[in-house]
């Protein structure tokens, strides 16, 4: 099989996957602090609080990502009267897409902190903010901390998803190449390989941080 076409595409992709990690990183740490806030609300006793949290993850968790992007990119500018680029739009879906999710991955583990060091840390008269601060969090972050990689990896894959709204990340640009070069079975099997060299590669990182936080 001829090769040649990978001195164009690849370059192409390497393109791609700078939009691809900016998206997937922005996106998760923003998600990471909506999903943060959701999750501690999600395990509160505010009633007002924990029913917006489980209304926002209702609605993410039942529409298709695709679909979430597709709003995002044709029905919001419209309702607020504002243009917004593919990518902020990108950025902002990953965001929500992933926030839903990572508020479960948060109350699980909020939750699975022993609640006797909260008692016994406010008998020593600990401020509820301080329990929570230097008595929750730090185990409760150990115990998220694989799910929340998990997550970031699902989102990397998920940007793949955008290139319905002309995110020019990996696969637009594999798209574009395929359109041009009519080269479509080298160029998606390209990708293909890409995008699992690229994951394995995050997989392998996510086995060194959890063994070594272990």
């Amino acid at each position: 099989m001829d090769v040649s076409f990978l001195s164009v595409l690849l370059p192409m992709l390497f393109r791609g996957l700078k939009l691809t990690l900016l998206i997937a990183i922005v996106g998760i740490a923003i998600g990471t602090v909506i999903g943060s806030l959701c999750g501690y609300a999600l395990q509160g006793r505010n009633k007002i609080t924990k029913a917006v949290a489980n209304t926002y993850i209702w609605i993410i968790r039942a529409t298709p990502l695709m679909v979430q992007a597709l709003y995002g990119y044709y029905v919001i500018p419209k309702l607020i009267g504002v243009d917004l680029d593919s990518t902020v739009v990108g950025i902002m879906v990953i965001a929500l897409n992933s926030g839903a999710f990572i508020s479960e991955i948060v109350k699980g583990a909020l939750l699975s902190v022993d609640p006797g060091q909260k008692e016994a840390s406010l008998s020593l008269g600990m401020s509820n903010a301080q329990v929570m601060l230097h008595v929750i969090i730090p185990p409760a972050f150990k115990i998220a901390l694989p799910a929340l990689f998990n997550q970031f990896i699902i989102s990397v894959k998920d940007t793949a998803l955008l290139s319905i709204i002309a995110v020019n990340e990996i696969t637009h640009m594999g798209q574009n190449y395929a359109a041009l070069s009519f080269k479509t079975i080298g160029t998606y099997t390209t990708i293909a390989a890409f995008y699992l060299v690229l994951l394995s590669i995050l997989i392998v990182v996510q086995k060194k941080v959890e063994k070594k936080m272990r």
